[in-house]
């Protein structure tokens, strides 16, 4: 009985935003859409099936995801655009979160000077200016089919928030996990916490959330940056010891930004740019591996992998020395993604041994992005492709919500820099490129990407969430379908390693690498470490003979594919 009650309670959530997916066949010609919620997935595709375009399709996606994907969608984050467009035009937009005016350089330390993590992670002082309202509504005005109204836009988030959706088994073992520290927010405790354990089955509501999201649909940005959203997010800002004011968010705007542009072999790579590290370094790394033969290697040899560590090697060398806010630091993009200078570099790889990181450069940086960003794609059939990784920054952000709002506050602040030369959960070490100063967006590895074929026509879009597996993951999964020839679904499957400049070690997951290759890598000087988790969740699109094939990682699910197509 109980199980049949929960049935007609799915089909009645379901039935106002799924009939055209039941109505039309599926023949994955005409558009595809990939997230890590199928409802967010199937709301894309319903957009497109309405006569609207891959730029409508995203932003339906995105503040559905905040709904229904609550550990990294959002309207309390921030995040990067890379999109190419039916008529040749590449785009990227950053909507990356800013640090508040109040911010300043030490507000993470304790009275001893040193890194305060409770501070950093769990306070409201951790949260930056929130841009993914302010970034997907400039991406609707300026890109959108013009077809769809914003009320029609957010309707499918609406609903979803305001009569509630089915919780899989992925997101029931998310709200479980996190119980005690959800109980630690009295807004958050409402929304997420229950009598008993979630299970499949179960249906959240979201009532404040859907008149948050409501106020948007009318009003645009004055909906969250002013008026009653504005003031329940100051309120809970003052109440709590929080920096951001309301001239922070009547001052906030996302900014265009040039993608970072590079080719490999006859393919064009098309990425995000500073404050984003990851489009940089990517084709910094597509550059040095171009001048090997990777077709002979076998994915995952010792061979291939060493090529892989001392690339990434180099490249996150750079980062750390060269790379921060555009509006703050000068980026050397054009050296870093130059041929010539991979050629230089190529100089510093021995294929005989491993060349220690002390010799490589003396830089620092930080990246504390951690598994719960999340990356959505679409792409339709007059040929507009678009990409969005976005982040809360830890899972769940700071586990606050605004009272009253329904939605969650990142903590994001924590991405600076807080202290140089002093090292974070990955090892890493801070540099003042990336310091706290007000009005500044943190450096991110977040690295949506689009691959253009020969024809100029674009043939894949791809994205991870991960911190600073992010960019080691893409990499990959590039390497394996324009090198090794796999379909999206397959490479972003294949077992994964990961290296960087510091810690000095091959991090790898357990099914990547054989008995005999761990030993041959010991052989050459490596230091290999198991991973503690999955090295970032991937999620794309690739177009093939004409039809939308979609990869859903299964890292991190226990649902199976959350992408949709038609």
């Amino acid at each position: 009985m109980k199980k049949s009650y929960k049935n007609f309670i799915y089909l009645l959530l379901c039935i106002p935003f799924t009939w055209y997916a039941w109505e039309l066949s599926r023949d994955n010609i005409n558009g595809a859409v990939s997230s890590t919620s199928k409802i967010a997935s199937d709301v894309g595709i319903d957009i497109l099936q309405q006569g609207g375009n891959a730029f409508d399709a995203i932003v339906a996606t995105g503040f559905a995801l905040a709904v229904t994907s609550p550990s990294n969608g959002n309207i309390g984050g921030g995040g990067f655009l890379v999109a190419h467009t039916a008529d040749g035009k590449s785009v990227s937009l950053d909507f990356r979160e800013k640090a508040p005016r109040l911010s300043y350089q030490q507000m993470f330390l304790n009275e001893n000077g040193d890194y305060d993590r409770a501070i950093a992670l769990e306070s409201h002082k951790s949260s930056g200016v929130p841009g993914t309202v302010n970034g997907l509504l400039k991406i609707l005005n300026d890109y959108g089919s013009g077809k769809l109204t914003l009320e029609e836009i957010l309707a499918p988030a609406i609903h979803y928030a305001e009569n509630g959706f089915i919780v899989n088994t992925t997101t029931a073992y998310s709200f479980n996990a996190y119980r005690d520290q959800f109980g630690k927010d009295d807004g958050t405790k409402k929304i997420f916490i229950k009598e008993n354990e979630w299970t499949n089955g179960d249906v959240i509501v979201q009532k404040d959330l859907a008149k948050t999201l409501r106020l948007i649909a009318q009003f645009g940005n004055k909906g969250f940056y002013e008026g009653e959203t504005a003031d329940l997010i100051v309120e809970e800002m003052n109440k709590n010891g929080g920096l951001i004011t309301k001239q922070d968010l009547l001052d906030y705007d996302s900014v265009y930004r040039a993608p970072v542009v590079g080719t490999y072999k006859d393919h064009t790579i098309i990425s995000m740019g500073p404050p984003s590290s990851g489009g940089a370094l990517v084709i910094q790394m597509l550059n040095t591996l171009e001048n090997f033969d990777l077709k002979s290697m076998k994915r995952n040899s010792t061979e291939f992998v060493h090529l892989l560590t001392e690339t990434q090697r180099l490249a996150y060398a750079d980062r750390a020395t060269h790379l921060g806010d555009p509006d703050f630091w000068n980026n050397p993009i054009e050296m870093l993604t130059s041929k010539e200078y991979a050629k230089e570099r190529l100089t510093l790889i021995s294929m005989n041994t491993a060349t220690p990181s002390s010799e490589i450069a003396h830089g620092t940086w930080e990246d504390k992005e951690s598994m719960e960003t999340t990356h959505y794609s679409v792409m339709d059939k007059k040929g507009n492709v678009a990409g969005i990784t976005t982040t809360l920054n830890l899972s769940y952000g700071n586990k606050k919500v605004v009272d009253g709002a329904g939605f969650l506050l990142n903590n994001e602040m924590d991405d600076f820099s807080s202290k140089p030369g002093v090292g974070n959960a990955f090892g890493l070490i801070g540099f003042d490129a990336n310091a706290i100063q007000p009005f500044k967006r943190p450096l991110s590895s977040m690295t949506p990407t689009i691959v253009l074929n020969s024809n100029n026509e674009a043939i894949l879009t791809v994205g991870a969430a991960g911190g600073a597996r992010i960019i080691t993951a893409v990499l990959q999964i590039l390497v394996s379908i324009l090198d090794h020839g796999l379909e999206i679904d397959e490479a972003i499957d294949t077992p994964r390693t990961h290296s960087q400049w510091l810690p000095d070690q091959i991090f790898y997951e357990k099914e990547s690498l054989s008995k005999k290759t761990i030993q041959e890598l010991k052989e050459l000087n490596h230091t290999l470490e198991p991973a503690k988790y999955s090295i970032a969740r991937s999620h794309g699109i690739q177009l093939k003979n004409g039809k939308f094939i979609t990869g859903s990682d299964k890292r991190g699910s226990r649902d199976g594919n959350q992408a949709s197509t038609y």
